[in-house]
């Protein structure tokens, strides 16, 4: 199957930066995929050159079998939704949802049909004589969304699109972004640095830094097995253990990922309670063993120790998952 999006060896260099550096990287037909990383790993640079906006310094992407280099952005069968909207606000809704269509010398008629349709997709039907000052932030980015995908695209590239909303708003934005994908069988690409976005939406996620990806795979692998201790603790914040700390409780003389959630209060290493944090569905514990600090979540409804307390942590040997020494 030819891959919606390949990148081979692709590097994108800004003077002596190296924003993207000799990514290889295959996403599947109908895939949700999302980059994930923090500011500056290349993630956003990767999705520029998808659309065009961006042009590699070296290395080869294809889109759907088709070379994409030189091609400029309105001749690839792809769209970007972005986080500020970027919605035209003499317009009203209808006609925003519709320029993309103008632009490509669509009939009036046909045009604010094809607009309606998208609307409707978006949940908002009967908004299109709106101005966008009218609407409010998760409304305007449903209008993006639509004006998105009036286009029919076969790429749907999302930059951070819900970074703007509020918390509810966005989860319950995520939900739909996840089953308008699964409707429409559209390739979404999303970039985020919002670990939960990336693993409550994904099938697969890239993990970015420092230029490059340091691990793909589907979110229960990133997750469960980290590869690399920048991965354990950005994705999901996990106790990384020290090789030396690990044998001495009694594990192997590695690095290691212990998940908060997999640590229970009973038997085990004697700790004592630094700071209790309340997060609703879950209380996070921050405890020290011998001037190592851990972090332990406690599910809703269980019992709080007091802070300055000791305590006893312990875990099954299959939740300690080993990691390279790779940083």
């Amino acid at each position: 199957m030819t891959p919606a999006v390949r990148f081979q060896k692709v590097s994108r260099h800004f003077g002596q930066v190296r924003a993207v550096d000799g990514v290889d990287l295959e996403i599947a037909p109908g895939e949700f995929f999302a980059m994930l990383g923090p500011s500056g790993s290349g993630k956003t640079t990767c999705l520029r050159l998808i659309a065009g906006f961006e042009q590699p310094t070296s290395g080869h992407i294809q889109i759907f079998g088709e070379t994409a280099e030189g091609v400029p952005p309105y001749r690839r069968n792809v769209n970007t939704v972005f986080q500020d909207y970027a919605l035209f606000p003499h317009l009203n809704i209808l006609d925003n949802v519709a320029y993309g269509l103008m632009v490509k010398g669509v009939g009036k008629a046909e045009r604010l049909r094809e607009a309606e349709k998208a609307l409707e997709l978006v949940k908002l039907p009967g908004y299109g004589t709106r101005r966008p000052g009218q609407l409010s932030g998760g409304q305007r980015q449903r209008v993006a969304l639509a004006r998105a995908l009036v286009n029919k695209p076969k790429v749907l590239l999302l930059d951070e699109p819900l970074g703007a909303l509020d918390l509810k708003l966005r989860e319950q934005m995520q939900e739909e972004l996840k089953s308008l994908q699964r409707a429409l069988g559209i390739t979404f690409v999303f970039v985020t640095h919002d670990q939960g976005e990336a693993l409550s939406m994904a099938d697969r996620v890239a993990v970015f830094n420092d230029g490059g990806i340091v691990q793909e795979g589907t979110p229960h692998d990133i997750y469960r097995r980290p590869k690399t201790r920048f991965v354990a603790d950005f994705v999901g914040s996990s106790n990384v253990i020290a090789p030396e700390f690990m044998a001495s409780l009694g594990g192997e003389k590695r690095w290691a990922s212990l998940r908060p959630e997999a640590i229970r209060l009973g038997d085990g290493a004697e700790a004592k309670v630094e700071n209790a944090s309340f997060l609703g569905a879950a209380t996070r514990l921050t405890v020290d063993i011998r001037g190592t600090r851990l972090h332990v979540m406690l599910p809703a409804g269980a019992d709080v120790p007091d802070v300055g307390s000791s305590v006893r942590l312990g875990w099954q040997p299959g939740d300690v998952h080993y990691m390279d020494d790779a940083a």
